[in-house]
């Protein structure tokens, strides 16, 4: 059959010619509805929970979208007149930032005090000129010892500050948060031009979103450039044909344009993660048309014709690669079972694009290839076909036979001491770290960690119920109470709370009292200290960021440090219980949370996804290779090297976030590659040329070793590369895909012959049975092999 189909294709190759050209024109065309988002908010599906309670949370009161400018003067010391001035003059500059709504920083702090009967509130700092040591001392004074201010916009040593501006997007385009962040940039590198002796770090949630972007852009300039040269001159280096390497050029580039193309016409959103799509086609397309170049190869260098070279590779191979692509592609299309819409269309844009390469595999590839001219003697490919010496896949046939008790053991010791080092992979998700830590962004986060605030909050609308209703004493001793409580817990590194506030105009209207720093005594009276207070504020300084409109409830933000998503979710939980003994447990959101979430909830929706995709491998390789033996075995190999690299992972790293829960539905469908190529070689030395399992085992060597080198040479490089990703999660993902990949080669070429030789040992395949049984003639209708005359 699989000779027929090469015979059609020689026979209508330009209508078949044609077909393609429409359907990369086609792709191509469809590329132009191709948009690229960086809102960090794409990483959650809109039924998402913990992104709805974020939404309501920024529905209720002001959004915190953000760019935190953070100062750090090298005196350690913010509370001198050059720096004052730097900060008085950024934050001024700050609300002409694009769709910014507040800019908060010690210099514009509404500081109160009263004066007679009149409250004065005004700016911290107030002044342009100079300041006498006597106002530096006063200001350095009231800003250490304002809990709204320290560990939030100044650090307790005072030698580091910080300006946030809080933004609005109106959601018109794509790229607003770009504008934003460029905004910002230019604004400060303006000011650090003028202040050599100053240091600027930009952090937040806008400039979270535009790490992506930049992440995005280094890759696509640098990464994926060098991913095609390296697997160009790899191909080049394994096949030694020009016109070959090429072809499988024009290849990759017509599946990457085919898959992206459908996927601008059906408008599927790219993201970070969909960035690595290319790369991963890149390599898969490759394995196709390794298989069909080296046994053209080989049969060029009998001497016969370029056409009747390309039949015989294609009656050999049309059928692993057909099987191979249903697997690769039900591999891919597991992350559909992802919490994480990104990583969905990435598997769906990868699934296309494996699709596409092998239709042009068997198509394009063959026809050109027999077409184009091509300086081929016969002993010139022989040195072609053997570029990996053939001598090397005998003597390790021979290896395996001879040792291959030994093999099993030693690799059945291995595999149990690696599993055994899973349990020590701990989920471990940061946002922050999910970029390279020579990011600018990487770099502003960590610095502000460790000296200013953390980058990790919860959220949370604590609701009275009634309208005016957070005057209420009893209800502001409550929320005095969970701040309290959260500023015992260790982890905790700031709380805001409007409960703060009222202490404060307190203590303001009963002469700056130390004494009277406490809840007003009736609600009355908060309310009357509230409204003045407010009625004195300037605009854009109010307090919707920690009121609702009706002032029945208040927000409070818990500021931590560096947390774990495993301990971001405990302590959530934590604080829900101390709820649970008060009242009833108030709305907490926060973009930390939701990644935290998502993480926990991606790895257990994708393991499902897995199983189910190893499912459906197993029973197609069973039918594929019609035998149940064949097929229980080809399990083996199929799934001992994930679990086994992430036994390596857990034994040298223990961190496993979103970017390493897809690996497994990734690698299932790739690693099914080796492990189909090989056994269809020796199920066919076995029940066509009737050959022993020895004799089988040397056969399939000889025939497929050689192409399984050398695609796992080029996946395992091809993944490796992508560990040089400027974004974490598609580093750690290349890197563990490339160690998987290559633990699979060693399997199947190590354990897999051993397998067969201990439990296929019968001389005669006991499915070749009498045909008057009623068995199934085995032969090429099932492997795309024609019977031997």
């Amino acid at each position: 059959m699989s000779e027929h189909l090469a015979l059609m294709l020689f026979r209508f190759k330009w209508r078949v010619l044609l077909l393609l050209t429409l359907l990369v024109m086609g792709g191509g065309y469809g590329m132009k509805n191709l948009t690229f988002t960086t809102d960090y908010q794409a990483f959650f599906s809109e039924e998402n929970p913990q992104l709805m309670a974020y939404e309501a949370i920024e529905n209720t009161y002001t959004h915190s979208d953000n760019v935190l400018i953070v100062i750090a003067p090298q005196s350690a010391d913010v509370f001198n007149t050059e720096v004052l001035a730097v900060v008085k003059r950024l934050t001024e500059a700050a609300w002409q930032v694009p769709y910014s709504i507040r800019v908060d920083s010690i210099s514009n702090f509404q500081h109160t005090q009263v004066s007679g009967d009149d409250l004065l509130v005004a700016d911290l700092v107030t002044s342009d000129r100079d300041l006498n040591l006597e106002e530096l001392a006063s200001i350095k004074s009231i800003a250490l010892q304002e809990p709204d201010l320290v560990h939030k916009l100044i650090s307790p040593s005072g030698h580091v500050t910080g300006i946030n501006i809080t933004v609005q997007f109106p959601g018109v385009h794509l790229a607003e948060g770009k504008e934003v962040g460029d905004y910002v940039r230019s604004l400060v590198a303006s000011v650090e031009a003028e202040h050599p002796d100053i240091e600027f770090y930009l952090s937040g949630l806008v400039m979270l979103n535009n790490a992506y972007s930049d992440a995005a852009q280094t890759d696509m300039k640098t990464l994926i450039p060098l991913m095609y040269l390296t697997v160009l001159v790899l191909l080049a280096v394994f096949l030694r044909t020009l016109v070959g390497v090429l072809i499988t050029l024009v290849i990759i580039v017509m599946s990457v344009i085919i898959a992206m193309g459908i996927t601008g016409w059906i408008g599927w959103q790219l993201s970070p993660p969909a960035v690595s799509a290319p790369t991963i086609i890149l390599t898969i397309a490759v394995a196709n048309c390794v298989h069909l170049l080296v046994a053209f190869n080989a049969s060029i260098s009998r001497g016969i014709t370029k056409q009747a070279a390309m039949v015989e590779s294609l009656t050999l191979n049309l059928y692993p690669i057909f099987i191979t692509g249903i697997t690769t592609i039900m591999g891919f299309l597991t992350l559909n079972f992802s919490e994480v819409p990104p990583y969905r269309v990435l598997g769906n844009i990868v699934a296309l694009g494996v699709a596409a390469a092998m239709l042009l595999s068997i198509t394009l590839l063959p026809i050109l290839m027999a077409a184009l001219p091509q300086r081929h003697t016969a002993k010139s490919s022989a040195t072609l076909s053997n570029s990996v010496p053939s001598g090397a896949m005998d003597g390790l046939a021979n290896f395996v036979i001879r040792f291959k008790a030994v093999l099993l053991v030693v690799m059945g010791i291995a595999t149990v001491f690696l599993v055994s080092m899973l349990p020590n992979n701990k989920l471990e998700d940061k946002f922050v770290e999910s970029f390279h830590e020579d990011m600018p962004f990487r770099k502003a986060s960590d610095f502000t960690g460790k000296n200013l605030t953390g980058v990790y909050t919860i959220e949370y609308s604590v609701v009275q119920g009634e309208e005016g209703g957070i005057s209420e004493p009893a209800f502001l001793e409550q929320l005095e109470t969970f701040s309290d409580w959260l500023k015992t817990l260790p982890e905790v590194v700031h709380v805001s709370s409007v409960g703060d506030t009222f202490k404060r105009l307190n203590q303001n209207m009963h002469g700056d009292d130390p004494a009277w720093y406490r809840i007003p005594e009736t609600r009355e009276l908060a309310a009357q200290y509230l409204l003045l207070y407010e009625m004195s504020l300037p605009f854009g300084l109010d307090l919707n960021h920690q009121i609702n409109m009706d002032k029945s409830a208040t927000r409070v933000v818990v500021t931590f440090q560096d947390l774990s998503t495993e301990e971001m979710l405990a302590m959530e939980q934590r604080i829900a219980n101390w709820w649970e003994q008060q009242a009833d447990i108030p709305i907490g959101a926060s973009a930390t949370l939701m990644f935290s979430h998502i993480s926990q909830r991606n790895i257990r929706s994708l393991l499902l996804g897995a199983g189910l995709a190893l499912v459906l491998i197993s029973f197609t390789l069973i039918l594929a290779l019609r035998s149940w033996k064949y097929g229980l075995i080809s399990l083996i190999p199929n799934i001992i090297p994930a679990a086994m690299a992430f036994g390596i992972w857990g034994l040298f790293v223990g961190k496993v976030g979103m970017g390493l829960s897809v690996v497994v539905g990734m690698t299932l469908g790739v690693i099914v590659d080796d492990t189909v190529h090989f056994l269809t070689k020796y199920i066919r030395a076995r029940r066509i040329k009737k050959l022993d399992s020895e004799a089988a085992v040397r056969d399939a060597f000889s025939t497929v070793g050689r192409a399984l080198w050398i695609t796992s040479v080029v996946l395992v490089v091809g993944f490796s590369l992508l560990a040089f990703s400027q974004y974490n999660r598609n580093a750690d993902m290349g890197l563990m895909t490339a160690i998987t990949i290559a633990l699979a080669l060693a399997i199947d070429f190590l354990m897999l012959p051993a397998l067969l030789l201990v439990f296929d040992r019968s001389s005669v395949d006991r499915a070749t049975v009498d045909r008057s049984k009623g068995a199934q003639p085995l032969n090429t209708p099932l492997l795309g092999i024609k019977p031997s005359k």
